[in-house]
């Protein structure tokens, strides 16, 4: 959707960023337990593009995941997949999936849900469009890298969430219950004058920062 705005609009809000410091994984201080977790994907490195594929621009599947060191006490695990650099006051969720297993673990590409259908075996939360499933990242051209960040929360036992949890209840719980976290960081750009991505690899200068 977002593609077809008018590089204008992208300029103009180019220093509209909602920013790091408003993720969930920097506003849960978890302290020894923050990146305890190591989160890592088959399909870009931390801080690398997104190939397109896992965009607005390709078929907008859910990249593959992998996470590993979940502290053996976890009762549950929750994934909330933020982008930090929306042109929104607080960043816009792309993904929510609360009640994983308690353990290191993986979800296959594609498993978050691309539509409304039923995401098996997975219980999904809403986006920041109120919807249950996967919203691809699909920044406004001219508006610069995007940072998504895949981040990973373990629970202590007796976390509960209603049916379909939004940003609000799952920051709520993870305060109140969160004891590790790890984050994955993502990046994708659409450049000026184009509505699809290039197959280039743009240099987005974030190699090596930490959050």
């Amino acid at each position: 959707m977002l593609e077809k705005l008018p590089d204008a609009v992208g300029h103009a809000l180019r220093h509209q960023r909602a920013g790091l410091e408003k993720l969930a994984y920097s506003k849960v201080d978890l302290r020894a337990g923050m990146a305890a977790i190591e989160v890592t994907s088959l399909a870009f490195a931390d801080h690398a593009p997104i190939p397109p594929p896992y965009t607005a621009d390709g078929r907008g599947l859910s990249p593959p995941l992998q996470w590993a060191g979940v502290p053996a006490t976890a009762g549950s695990l929750v994934l909330i997949v933020e982008d930090a650099d929306a042109p929104t006051p607080q960043p816009l969720v792309h993904a929510i999936a609360v009640e994983l297993p308690p353990e290191d673990g993986s979800l296959p590409e594609g498993a978050l849900q691309s539509s409304d259908d039923d995401a098996a075996d997975l219980k999904i939360g809403r986006n920041s469009y109120l919807q249950s499933r996967w919203l691809p990242p699909d920044p406004p051209p001219g508006h610069g890298v995007h940072r998504y960040a895949f981040q990973i929360f373990a629970l202590a036992p007796g976390a509960r969430f209603s049916g379909t949890p939004g940003r609000d209840e799952v920051l709520e719980v993870l305060a109140e219950h969160a004891v590790a976290s790890g984050c994955l960081i993502g990046t994708y750009e659409r450049p000026d004058g184009s509505e699809k991505a290039g197959t280039g690899q743009p240099d987005t200068g974030l190699q090596g920062q930490v959050l």
